[in-house]
């Protein structure tokens, strides 16, 4: 994942809240949105999905972003969202919250469900252009503990995918694309039990424009 959108963030020291224009519309009674950004990524990944769930009826107060060192274990950044879910939890008194992940996010939210029990707290988990099986573009950032676990045929990949992909009730979908360039193959985004939908062609970042798609995340999370 090339140094695409901006410089590193390290993980929120406290749970914040998207800031949402005043004017914006807002039907409560949404769970709470976690967006967990990949590979070189930030919260300003996630502007215009934002501009998308608020037209949709969300607020600031339910609408978050992760940020976490990209260098790192993957497991690592996993316990470390696991601790903001329980903030946002509890600042939201929301039972369950949902994740909406990009790119690498993917392993660092499924590792979270699966690995850490987090199924019972998350109720739908949408994933763009995940690296839910990994990717050989992971060769070219081999040299940290995050890339060497998304290369095909790490131990952490065996592990996350052995057994049942999609664990308890949280709801599990997917997009990808034979155009995405960045997840080799593209099919690695697919998890089993997962509703798995193909998009014709779109480019790994621009997933995260891609204003169709994020009506559909929002439609899907909303549920």
């Amino acid at each position: 994942m090339r140094r695409i959108l901006g410089s590193l963030f390290l993980c929120l020291a406290a749970v914040t809240a998207f800031v949402v224009p005043s004017g914006s519309a807002h039907a409560a009674g949404h769970r709470p949105v976690i967006f967990v950004h990949g590979y070189t990524g930030s919260a300003s990944n996630w502007t215009t999905a934002l501009s998308v769930f608020t037209a949709g009826g969300y607020g600031s107060s339910e609408l978050y972003a992760f940020e976490y060192d990209w260098n790192q274990s993957n497991q690592t950044s996993a316990a470390q969202l696991a601790a903001y879910v329980d903030q946002v939890r509890a600042k939201t008194g929301a039972a369950q919250v949902d994740l909406v992940n990009h790119s690498m996010g993917g392993l660092v939210t499924r590792w979270y469900v699966k690995q850490l029990g987090g199924h019972t707290k998350v109720a739908h988990w949408a994933s763009l252009a995940g690296a839910n099986h990994g990717t050989t573009y992971a060769a070219n950032c081999i040299a940290y503990p995050s890339c060497q676990e998304m290369y095909p045929g790490s131990s952490f990949l065996a592990t996350l995918n052995s057994g049942d992909e999609t664990p308890g009730s949280t709801s599990y979908r997917t997009w990808y694309s034979p155009c995405d360039g960045v997840i080799i193959p593209y099919t690695s985004t697919a998890v089993s039990g997962a509703t798995n939908t193909l998009v014709a062609c779109q480019t790994h970042i621009g997933f995260l424009t891609d204003l169709s798609v994020l009506a559909q995340v929002r439609g899907f999370v909303s549920a």
